[in-house]
């Protein structure tokens, strides 16, 4: 198994495996009403036959390169996550996505993270397109496609149906030209 630091403050990006089941259910037990105020994971993980499943479905996904899966630790702790939930090697574009406990908002963490697993798509897998969706009303993450610099393309109106609501979804992308730009930029 192997960690990537994300920083001098004891945080690591690490693969979010299925014996992982009793930490991702204590963490959504400290983070469930948060993380579920903008998306459905809450209600997926919600014991540990649902956390199992759930990361066995990524694990499948893993093993047939379709999606990936990646905890966020603090000093030890399971806090976060970052996700390829679509990753079309085909069609060279993928969309990335996170959720965070209470706790571990505020810190960027899911930036730092986001950005090592943008860099791998782009630059190991020839990711050419890379997505981040989220509900307009979700600050925090369209703060984060900001700070990776994505391109708000537009809103998909009222497409997330989620607690018997229907929510407009904004689309975030960035291009590996662009992300490459950005990031000679940065190294400067």
């Amino acid at each position: 198994m192997y960690a990537i630091s994300l920083g001098d403050d004891g945080a690591e990006l690490r693969p979010l495996e299925p014996w992982h089941a009793e930490e991702l259910l204590a963490h959504m037990e400290r983070g469930r009403e948060f993380i579920g105020r903008h998306i459905a994971l809450p209600d997926a993980v919600k014991d540990l036959p649902s956390a199992r499943a759930f990361l066995q479905a990524y694990a499948d996904k893993r093993a047939a390169d379709e999606g990936y899966l990646y905890g966020i630790w603090l000093t030890g702790k399971l806090v976060g996550g970052l996700l390829f939930r679509i990753f079309d090697t085909a069609q060279q574009s993928c969309e990335a996505g996170c959720w965070l406990e209470p706790a571990a908002a505020g810190r960027g963490l899911v930036t730092r993270g986001a950005r090592i697993i943008i860099d791998w798509a782009v630059e190991e897998r020839g990711m050419y397109r890379v997505e981040w969706i989220a509900s307009p009303a979700n600050e925090p993450s369209l703060n984060v496609a900001r700070r990776l610099g994505m391109t708000q393309e537009g809103v998909l109106r009222e497409s997330y149906l989620y607690r018997g609501v229907r929510s407009d979804m904004e689309v975030w992308s960035v291009l590996a030209p662009e992300w490459r730009a950005a990031r000679a930029g940065h190294d400067r």
